[in-house]
């Protein structure tokens, strides 16, 4: 499975509230109703936690949910 590169995902200047490390760019796996994604997403390098950017969230990813959800 190929890394999708979204660029609404940018980790520039973006920290982990957890950890206060920067956030770097990371293949994520994303699941949504049994279809599996991997998407390059800013997260923390040691916590692993997720930034999902709102642009992201509210436009591409809306857009497969609806997609996904039609099928």
């Amino acid at each position: 499975m190929s890394t999708i590169r979204v660029p609404e995902a940018d980790a520039a200047g973006w920290r982990c509230a957890c950890c206060d490390c920067d956030l770097v760019l990371a293949p994520v796996e994303l699941e949504y109703m049994g279809s599996h994604f991997s998407v390059e997403l800013p997260a923390c390098p040691q916590c692993g936690a997720v930034l999902v950017p709102e642009p992201l969230a509210l436009g591409k990813m809306a857009e497969v949910e609806k997609l996904l959800e039609d099928k």
